[in-house]
């Protein structure tokens, strides 16, 4: 697999604010949404401009969220986002707290907010953790499914691994409907390393052969509530629970990225162009939109 990078772009805000700790990017209206794990706040990015999207309502009078503040806990930790076929987005939070086990559903019209702690409970039922220690960072459809994917801890012996949930079920609880939604299909993977630290997934898309490729990062973190150097990112192609490759992503002077998010632009002779975002870990650094070519 090759992978190449076309561009990158800092993402801002029309008043120059950085959309920051980007950590999801899915097709919305006629651009992209971008989700910030540390605000309630989305950014529609269009055009090179970046517009806010209202998504949560302030927590305790709170729009940011940051460790140094000790406003961290409260944050929605939103990780993941689709576009789905019907035009509406979806926007998950990553679980381990009742906060972050929200979704947000975004049509032309509304933008809904759904609690979900019933089924982050089953899903950490079946990945035989402990609620709290959630992570679950991507997700992509796969036919009437979502795959999502809990990042794990590789280096503490806790893989990333994934869940398939029925799509219909879910979005019906999400729209507001009470559903039971069905939760199956444990997959775990081994990824490989970077400089003695496990890769672990934060992001997946689906591809038009049934492979999955996901984003993954090095992060030497003590946990997966802290943040950590990250070492290298790559993305690796999946056939089920099955590796089937792996690259490094480029550096970006000089420096690794550290991809959050990752979204399908579409398909060009054997390759297939992608958008990523990048989370700097820092939120006075604008998180960076990448256009990348990729040859499977």
């Amino acid at each position: 697999m090759r992978v190449s990078l076309v561009s990158a772009t800092p993402l801002r805000f029309a008043d120059g604010t950085p959309v920051r700790a980007a950590s999801g990017v899915a097709r919305y209206a006629d651009g992209w949404l971008v989700v910030q794990d540390d605000a309630t706040h989305g950014c529609f990015w269009r055009e090179g401009v970046g517009s806010p999207v209202r998504l949560f309502s302030p927590v305790r009078g709170h729009d940011v969220f940051d460790e140094a503040s000790g406003t961290k806990e409260l944050k929605p930790d939103l990780e993941a986002v689709v576009s789905l076929d019907d035009g509406r987005t979806l926007a998950l939070g990553s679980g381990s707290t009742a906060a972050r086990m929200r979704c947000v559903l975004l049509s032309a019209s509304s933008v809904l907010v759904a609690g979900l702690a019933p089924v982050y409970e089953r899903i950490a039922d079946l990945l035989e953790i402990p609620a709290d220690q959630l992570n679950l960072e991507g997700a992509t459809v796969v036919g009437d499914t979502l795959r999502w994917f809990q990042r794990g801890l590789p280096s503490a012996g806790a893989p990333s691994a994934s869940v398939d949930v029925a799509l219909d079920s879910l979005l019906a609880q999400a729209s507001g409907a009470p559903s039971a939604v069905r939760v199956s299909g444990v997959r775990r993977y081994d990824l490989g390393s970077v400089a003695g630290v496990g890769l672990a997934v934060t992001d997946a898309i689906s591809l038009s052969s049934g492979l999955v490729l996901v984003s993954a990062a090095a992060e030497d973190s003590p946990s997966t509530y802290d943040d950590g150097p990250v070492v290298g990112s790559a993305l690796a192609l999946l056939d089920g629970e099955r590796l089937l490759d792996v690259a490094e992503l480029p550096l970006l002077d000089g420096a690794v990225a550290k991809v959050e998010g990752l979204a399908l632009v579409g398909h060009r002779d054997d390759e297939v162009d992608l958008v990523a975002v990048v989370d700097a870990d820092d939120p006075t650094v604008p998180s960076l939109l990448l256009e990348l070519a990729v040859a499977p």
